[in-house]
């Protein structure tokens, strides 16, 4: 395809009335091994004694599982936030004191310096002090308690089971579809963890939030359309942080009927050009994307009460 065909296609795409989404090609993912992973949580639900729900605070609503509540029904749950250390606290603070309104017990974590991880302990430490209350008026002896983790994939579930653990105890990986499988580990004498794979949900009815996901790195990026996720990521970002775009890029504003000014630049400052100077257009997608997985189009967060 030519570069006039391109720029024809990119016109034609159809766009939200207030411009968010570029593409009206829907984005869905829910590999078989999600739906293995939701029915072995079923089956072993009971054993659980304290779910930890792990959410990514660049996107706190975007990346709560929609149906979670079928699957841990009414177990004590902590609401552990991720990658804190990348969002717009502003924005994501105010997502998150609404979770607090609703009586979730919420930690924020900056997985990196592992920063709050302790107070996932505490927390632990006092549900479980409860659970063996009861259980010895009822003869029974204390034991370790059972957190079940879970969350979308690519949130950062392993590296914080390291820091819980202090030391390399599972994989980590920056994609999603690291965690295989459901596998008991223990963090300490007192709590033992099951790890679960990310799992999304079998319909992303919600565009917008399909979009974050995809952009944030909590989709296979092979299925995707990487210039759809690239677009939607420039538009949200001239749309939010037009600063960010700025101090990366150097890019004062963006034309999107002639997106290629702005492709070329962004190509130009980042050195993602072809023999005579020619933009490599697909390398600058890439490069998109992988600046705002990285943290490096700065604080964001994508999604807004």
């Amino acid at each position: 395809m030519d570069m006039y065909q391109k720029r024809e296609e990119r016109k034609n795409k159809k766009m939200n009335e207030d411009g968010k989404s570029f593409s009206n090609v829907s984005i869905n993912w829910y590999p078989g091994h999600m739906a293995k992973t939701k029915r072995e949580i079923k089956e072993k639900i009971d054993l659980i004694d304290v779910v930890y729900e792990v959410i990514d605070a660049r996107m706190p609503i975007s990346s709560k599982i929609v149906d979670i509540d079928n699957l841990v029904r009414n177990k004590p749950r902590i609401l552990i936030v991720t990658k804190y250390d990348l969002c717009d606290r502003t924005h994501t603070d105010m997502i998150l004191d609404n979770y607090i309104k609703k009586g979730f017990s919420v930690v924020k974590v900056d997985l990196i310096n592992g920063n709050n991880v302790g107070d996932i302990i505490s927390l632990t430490n006092k549900i479980l002090v409860d659970m063996n209350e009861k259980r010895k008026l009822k003869g029974m002896k204390p034991r370790a308690i059972r957190a079940l983790i879970v969350g979308i994939p690519n949130v950062g579930k392993s590296t914080l089971i390291n820091r819980l653990v202090g030391r390399k105890a599972v994989n980590v990986g920056n994609k999603p579809g690291v965690t295989k499988s459901l596998s008991w580990i223990r963090i300490n004498k007192d709590i033992e963890l099951l790890d679960s794979p990310g799992i999304l949900w079998p319909k992303l009815a919600n565009q917008d939030h399909a979009y974050n996901l995809a952009s944030l790195s909590s989709i296979k990026e092979e299925i995707l359309n990487v210039e759809d996720i690239a677009m939607y990521i420039l538009k949200t970002m001239n749309r939010l942080y037009p600063n960010n775009l700025k101090e990366r890029y150097g890019i004062e504003s963006i034309d999107f009927d002639n997106i290629e000014e702005t492709l070329d630049a962004i190509a130009i400052r980042r050195g993602a050009l072809k023999k005579g100077g020619v933009c490599d257009y697909d390398k600058v997608y890439y490069i998109i994307i992988r600046d705002i997985k990285d943290g490096l189009l700065g604080r964001v967060t994508f999604d807004r009460m």
